[in-house]
């Protein structure tokens, strides 16, 4: 009997230790490309990141580009092409504007082209990794542009329909604009945040929120979800979710900072 519970005791133990899964993925926001004046930041930073480890994929978290031009975007493309690992590409403020030349159309139209992909180039869209399920949120406005995000009543239904067909997964949430300001600027807060802050606390698989836009780093712990906001290249962040299919995850976000 005895051998019995000590078999049932190693088995628990390697469910939990050998078992347990583990998911790494690096953030790198507001590169703000440009051919002319800061294309070397980009080269730095892609060159520290193929460096890393166990990395799941990378994600751009919008204002890739320093102004919404299609050549621009495709050099962008282009060098971000250089990773070695898997990446997605969001929309910010800067990227996009529809009386210039790129609108939100026209962005996702060469994304698809120049990374041969059809699906995940929407605007608002999931992908899944390793078990956990990433929601990528549009805010940005391409009509009217400007530097408040704005995330639209259908937007906020979907992320709450999305998140109730994935309520037995762990969900993480993309999107440029923070949903929580992470810096005292009236000009970069999100408009009327408030109906997408109910609907993450309604839906606990919400594990973080990861975003840039206002230029600082800074996590904060709300309700139990992470919210994430990560300073422009070359900084970047290798974000962890450890035993990430669990019902009890970790987040742990690191900054690395380049000079």
């Amino acid at each position: 009997m005895k051998k019995i519970f000590g078999l049932f005791f190693v088995y628990l133990f390697l469910c939990t230790t050998v078992f347990a899964k583990d998911l790494r993925f690096i953030q790198i926001t507001d590169v703000r490309y440009s051919q002319a004046n800061n294309s070397e930041i980009l080269k730095q930073v892609i060159k520290d990141v193929n460096k890393q480890k166990d990395v799941d994929f990378v994600v751009f978290t919008g204002d890739n580009i320093q102004k919404p031009d299609k050549q621009e975007l495709n050099n962008f493309i282009s060098a971000a092409k250089k990773l070695n690992k898997p990446f997605y590409v969001l929309i910010g403020d800067k990227d996009v504007n529809k009386h210039k030349d790129l609108s939100k159309k026209d962005y996702q139209r060469i994304l698809k082209k120049k990374l041969h992909t059809c699906k995940t180039y929407d605007l608002n869209y999931t992908f899944e990794k390793g078990g956990v399920v990433f929601m990528v949120v549009d805010g940005a406005k391409d009509v009217i542009p400007g530097t408040n995000g704005y995330y639209k009543d259908d937007v906020v239904e979907w992320v709450d329909k999305t998140l109730s067909e994935n309520s037995k997964k762990n969900v993480v949430i993309l999107q440029h604009f923070p949903l929580i300001p992470p810096a005292e600027n009236e000009g970069y807060v999100t408009f009327k945040p408030q109906k997408y802050l109910d609907v993450i606390e309604k839906h606990p698989n919400v594990r973080a929120v990861v975003a840039g836009h206002f230029g600082v780093n800074k996590e904060e712990t709300v309700n139990e979800v992470k919210y994430i906001s990560t300073a422009p290249a070359p900084s970047y962040r290798i974000i962890d979710i450890i035993d990430c299919t669990s019902k009890n995850p970790s987040v742990w976000a690191e900054v690395v900072e380049l000079k």
